[in-house]
């Protein structure tokens, strides 16, 4: 049985990483072998696998991944990263800071996708736990928590977006309906998730070569007016690009050259053009210390970018080892309510594969034949696979292992923490999708 392989599969992961203490990715790529054997991939057609995941991983988050690390080091090195924490501080003081990560990962989050969003705020949800001595989980998980919001229940992130391309919904609508589910629903978990216990034992450190450990005096750091410029300007030609592309349609060489720098990488590589020279030449800090700033980011992240490549092969194999077709095939014919079976479809792929994005596409192709005659909104049926695509990230998810690395927890621990809130997430949403549809029934009397 396909689903009994990933079970198993993820249980000989978590013995090799935990009991045998083996490295993540000698360990991921080991059990993806072993998964393809089993599934009956062809020997031969295993490297290629292999490779083709990770590919298709590393393609998508390294240069997001690197060139945000590096913007975040040079802020982090030249004081900026601090200024824009100590402001943070000033204006919602310790005892809010949490209310501050949520409010500023949600408005930056809306537009930005989860990978991205986090490496920008995340050098400053670093500089509020050195400044303040608060438990890295207490700042940096409602910061988490908000963006994995964002990111799966709202166009214009990849899955939403292309669940309404195949529901034909409105994505305004998706996005406007979406806002009332997704905003208290993450709002509360992010405030309530970082003090159950379970969390509140736990006290990670901060990893290392991700930040500066220096605390830097009023008079040696850059202006407020610059700090907030640089950490922003990928925010604005992200999110310009978003709603471009929402509010028009066609082609025009300005249409095109917007959507150039409005896509992360360029984005991000215009950001870190932008913060050298600030931080660097303008403020009198040489070439060199900016240069050592990128090279000391680069080092970090490189076996954080080879665990997330892994997680992307192994992701790949319960693809191609026709995990998805196996559901896809035990799920036709179900009577239920089609908000239900769009959500439930979604989570056992998600729980199964490990992609949001894998999930969300093959749960709309099987609900889609259900949509026309059900009287369902098709904005909420959109919702509701969504929601359902953010439960239950585990080891088979890359994302979990970006989210396990930078805060410094062991497998188990990310369990713990990430699992749980994204499942608790989806159950929140779902009952949200139906609340919200029972109240656009009641609206259209």
């Amino acid at each position: 049985m396909p689903l009994l392989v990933v079970g198993i599969s993820v249980l000989i992961l978590l013995l090799l990483m935990t009991r045998l203490k083996l490295n993540g990715f000698a360990a991921l790529l080991l059990v993806a072998i072993g998964v393809a054997l089993v599934r009956g991939i062809p020997v031969a057609d295993i490297p290629d696998v292999l490779s083709t995941g990770i590919g298709d991983q590393i393609g998508d988050t390294m240069l997001t991944i690197g060139l945000g690390a590096m913007v975040g080091r040079v802020m982090g090195d030249s004081g900026a990263a601090q200024r824009i924490a100590g402001r943070l501080l000033d204006a919602f003081g310790p005892r809010w800071v949490q209310v501050a990560m949520v409010v500023t990962s949600m408005l930056i989050g809306v537009t930005m996708f989860y990978e991205v969003a986090f490496i920008i705020i995340v050098p400053i949800a670093f500089t509020l736990v050195r400044v303040t001595g608060a438990n890295l989980l207490w700042v940096g998980l409602p910061m988490s928590i908000a963006l994995s919001t964002m990111h799966s229940f709202l166009p214009p992130h990849p899955g939403p977006t292309a669940v309404a391309a195949t529901f034909h919904a409105s994505v305004g609508h998706t996005l406007f309906y979406g806002l009332f589910i997704a905003v208290p629903a993450g709002a509360f978990i992010a405030l309530a998730w970082p003090r159950l216990p379970f969390i509140r034992r736990m006290n990670p450190t901060i990893p290392k070569g991700l930040v500066s450990e220096r605390e830097f005096a009023d008079e040696e750091m850059p202006g407020m007016g610059w700090s907030l410029f640089v950490a922003l300007f990928p925010v604005v030609l992200i999110a310009g690009a978003a709603v471009t592309d929402m509010a028009t349609s066609g082609e025009s060489p300005f249409l095109n050259f917007v959507a150039f720098i409005g896509s992360a990488p360029i984005a991000l590589m215009l950001t870190l053009l932008l913060a050298i020279w600030a931080f660097g030449p303008r403020i009198g800090r040489s070439m060199e210390e900016v240069s050592a700033s990128c090279t000391s980011a680069a080092k970090a992240m490189a076996m954080i970018l080879l665990v997330i490549g892994a997680g992307g092969a192994f992701k790949n194999v319960l693809v191609e080892g026709g995990i998805s077709d196996y559901i896809k095939d035990a799920t036709d014919g179900w009577s239920i309510s089609p908000i239900i079976l769009a959500w439930l479809i979604a989570v056992i792929l998600r729980v199964a594969l490990g992609s949001a994005t894998v999930a969300v596409v093959t749960a709309s192709g099987v609900v889609l034949p259900l949509l026309a005659g059900s009287g369902v909104h098709p904005e909420i049926m959109v919702l509701a696979v969504s929601c359902g695509s953010i439960a239950f990230s585990h080891v088979n998810d890359p994302g979990f292992w970006l989210f396990k690395e930078y805060f410094n927890l062991s497998v188990i621990e990310a369990i713990k923490v990430r699992t749980t809130y994204t499942t608790v997430l989806a159950i929140i949403g779902l009952g949200g999708v139906l609340a919200l549809e029972w109240a656009l029934d009641v609206l259209s009397l």
